[in-house]
């Protein structure tokens, strides 16, 4: 299911390419630290699978590059997909400033959880919203954005990080419908199971 469901680099649109490495090691899921740093752990008691994929646009047209996840976990109960989405809420209120990766970091991480049934969000279970900025080993700021969605057991998430000359409203759509079209994707492989 986390296969099928996940962004590859062709669903993003034109111009997008992989990125180096182009999807996560097999039987691990992203955790953060105790010191706000990401890393790959094993997949936990309750967790079914993981997929996470890394896709890039890469600079052009006088703005820089825009990089992407998208990624899916797979529970064994809807239980541990809410706490998946909790925790993430707790994360950025823990952990304002992040490592996703060596030499980078995100920082002034906002979050905001939206659970079905509120006026804005019907489309899943449950859904958080976290921005901030990125900061790479060029040392610039850039606007990111972190998106996560439940719908039954199945989390599926969307980072968007964009370069040069790309704002948080213009990365916000990009990210919203990625996610909208990964949550249909569930939908239509929990139908068919």
């Amino acid at each position: 299911m986390a296969d099928s469901v996940v962004f590859a680099p062709r669903d993003w649109g034109r111009g997008y390419v992989a990125q180096d490495p182009a999807a996560s090691a097999q039987g691990t899921w992203p955790a953060l630290d105790r010191d706000c740093r990401w890393e790959r752990q094993k997949l936990p008691r309750g967790v079914l699978a993981s997929l996470s994929r890394y896709s890039r646009q890469p600079a052009g047209g006088g703005k820089g590059e825009v990089k992407v996840t998208a990624a899916a976990t797979v529970h064994s109960a809807a239980l541990g997909a809410d706490e998946q989405l909790s925790t993430t809420l707790e994360e950025a209120l823990r952990c304002p400033e992040q490592q996703p990766r060596s030499g980078e970091r995100i920082t002034g991480l906002n979050s905001l959880g939206t659970p079905f049934g509120a006026r804005e969000q019907e489309y899943a279970d449950d859904s958080v919203l976290e921005a901030g900025q990125y900061v790479g080993k060029g040392g610039t700021a850039q606007p990111y954005l972190w998106m996560v969605a439940r719908s039954g057991t199945v989390v599926v998430a969307v980072s968007v990080t964009g370069g040069k000359g790309h704002t948080q409203e213009e990365l916000l759509p990009l990210g919203s419908n990625a996610l909208a079209k990964m949550l249909v994707r569930v939908q239509q492989q929990l139908k068919e199971k």
